[in-house]
């Protein structure tokens, strides 16, 4: 009977990670006698994991088309292999790694590598010139505009001097098509030169189709002709264009000089009224026109809107229908922009205001206020008419009986708190309730207009009830 052969002993082979290099770990994190086993098993997954991030990174090298493994290629290794990435280490400056020369008495160690780290000469730099470093790159806020007002501080431009504006309002376009700015001078070589070079600035940012464009569009609007056919269609471009915000203030600054030219006279003519008339319609079509921004243009707006609404003197035939059309598009304005500038609608009220209860107004200033006021709407005309005494005021200076625009105005406006009845009843003199109403209403509207609310009973209560209930 043979003797059984003795198992030969296991050997655990390493590759290029020593079990060493593990014993030494596990020693610097506390852990003492490591077994050789546990040290070659360690070793051993830790090859293997070194080879399976080498393999990664090399596929990310050849879609690089490098022939260098770089620290991003280890990097986008370890993250598709789901584990951390090294930080610290720039692919654009790799380390260099110096083989170290052996040691006499270490001869079995092997090849040992470190980083190349370099060296520098401080007597070197102390001569060198000091490069002073720029700053970082920052950013602050601060106020551009406050209630329409341009704060005088460092970041804002300076304002322009009043003489200036003054000469870029009188300055008109050019027939040519260039649009002059500011040319602010005190010899008038300079002011040539100046406005050589603002015309030449403005043409770059207006193209010529632009100017062209605007030539044709202000000739077919002004002055108004029988044929209303190219100003039909220069409005409805004017309504429906979507390239014209480079025009934008162009169009804005023709129409209020329009505006002024058509009120600077005392007596207005027909072909003022009309005039008036057309330029109220290309503001509606501006702000009609969705993508145009005219917020920034909104305080150059509201002179030409407001100056038709409360004008003393304008043509008879075309003064109701140019303060309604104002009136309208006052509300349009409004309605579009008051939720961006709360404190829009408070100030045109005030000026409304103004308007209406001043003692050196004329009716017709009275009329716009009052139609300036309906158009913004019912608590405009509750705050205006009633709580500001303006009913009262047009009352005191209407005779018993008158008509007339203004008149119709006032009861346009008491229409607008309550709406009259289908079938009036008149309230009577003899009883106790028909007669705390009339009192009430002589207390709210004055004589004059209390008079006209006589006649319908549910009227005049519903429009005391409407008072009551808002204050």
């Amino acid at each position: 009977m043979s003797k059984p052969k003795a198992k030969a002993a296991q050997t655990h082979q390493t590759g290029i990670y020593k079990s060493d290099s593990v014993r030494d770990v596990a020693e610097s994190l506390g852990i003492a006698n490591l077994s050789e086993t546990v040290a070659s098993s360690l070793a051993s997954d830790v090859e293997y994991r070194i080879h399976q991030v080498i393999e990664e990174a090399s596929r990310f090298m050849r879609h690089a088309r490098r022939t260098t493994i770089t620290t991003l290629d280890i990097d986008q290794a370890l993250r598709v292999l789901n584990i951390e990435p090294l930080y610290g280490h720039n692919p654009h400056n790799p380390p260099v790694f110096r083989r170290a020369l052996p040691f006499p008495n270490t001869a079995n160690v092997g090849l040992v590598y470190f980083v190349d780290d370099e060296e520098i000469d401080f007597d070197r730099v102390l001569r060198e010139e000091k490069i002073t470093l720029p700053k970082g790159v920052s950013w602050t806020a601060h106020w551009l505009a406050v209630e329409g007002v341009q704060p005088l501080i460092p970041e804002n431009p300076p304002a322009i001097p009043k003489d200036v504006d003054q000469e870029i309002t009188k300055s008109p376009p050019q027939a040519n098509g260039a649009f002059p700015l500011t040319p602010p001078s005190e010899s008038r070589s300079t002011v040539k030169k100046q406005q050589q070079q603002q015309q030449q600035l403005v043409k770059q940012v207006l193209s010529r189709e632009l100017q062209l464009y605007y030539t044709r569009l202000t000739a077919s609007l002004l002055p108004p002709t029988a044929d209303s056919t190219k100003r039909t269609a220069a409005l409805a471009s004017l309504r429906n264009d979507a390239g014209l915000q480079a025009l934008l203030p162009y169009l804005i600054r023709w129409v209020g000089e329009g505006v002024v030219t058509a009120l600077k006279e005392g007596a207005q003519t027909e072909a003022d009224g009309r005039s008036l008339e057309v330029l109220l319609d290309v503001v509606s079509a501006i702000l009609e026109n969705n993508a145009l921004f005219i917020e920034p243009y909104l305080h150059q707006l509201l002179p030409a809107i407001l100056s038709t609404l409360l004008h003393s003197t304008l043509p008879p035939s075309h003064a109701t229908h140019l303060r309604t059309s104002a009136a309208q598009t006052l509300s349009r304005l409004l309605t579009q922009h008051s939720t961006t500038y709360p404190s829009l609608s408070p100030r045109i009220m005030k000026t409304l205001l103004v308007a209406l209860i001043s003692s050196e107004k004329s009716k017709g200033t009275r009329e716009g206020a009052i139609r300036g006021l309906v158009g913004i709407g019912k608590e405009a005309v509750r705050k205006g008419l009633v709580e500001g005494g303006g009913v009262k005021v047009v009352g005191s200076e209407c005779t018993p009986g008158e008509t007339g625009p203004l008149v119709d105005s006032v009861m346009t406006a008491l229409h607008v708190l309550h709406p009259a009845s289908d079938m009036p009843e008149s309230l009577d003199t003899t009883d106790d309730g028909d007669a705390v109403t009339m009192g009430q209403l002589q207390d709210v509207l004055g004589n004059f207009f209390a008079e006209k609310l006589y006649g319908d009973k549910a009227w005049a209560s519903g429009i005391l009830g409407s008072i009551k209930q808002q204050s």
